[in-house]
């Protein structure tokens, strides 16, 4: 069962725009640093990006997953497609942050992370998109 913040709209959009303007000041944090070419404070700050992703927006994809999309598609089974969708998008964002994750581990610490970390964000804002037009139905 999903808990309330995760059927009304209003507070569904809440929590992802808190998380994603957080991740985009941690990154453009990051970027700059790395043009300064301040590379420890950088990894740092990539190492706390990673974590930003891993514990508010992973987890959040989590409960989704767990909990409001498989009572979506319950209730309205026309949303089905719509759901997968979703839950690819949720993938992707997985993969990224894998990505991100190995990159950090070998110590690769340039614009490459910095790309990575901007593909989340692409990713996560079109997906909110889609998700919050699902929502207000609901």
């Amino acid at each position: 069962m999903s808990g309330p913040a995760l059927k009304h709209v209003d507070s569904h959009a809440a929590i992802h725009e808190a998380a994603l303007h957080e991740a985009a000041e941690l990154t453009g944090i990051l970027d700059h640093l790395i043009r300064d070419e301040q590379f420890d404070k950088a990894l740092e700050v990539a190492l706390v990006t990673l974590e930003h992703w891993e514990t508010r927006t992973l987890r959040h994809a989590d409960s989704e997953e767990e909990g409001l999309y498989k009572e979506l598609v319950e209730t309205t089974p026309s949303l089905k497609e719509s759901i997968i969708g979703l839950t690819r998008d949720h993938d992707l964002l997985r993969l990224l942050v894998k990505e991100i994750k190995v990159m950090l581990d070998e110590g690769i610490i340039n614009d490459t992370i910095v790309q990575r970390f901007q593909a989340l964000i692409l990713v996560d804002q079109l997906h909110n998109q889609a998700e919050e037009k699902i929502l207000p139905n609901h």
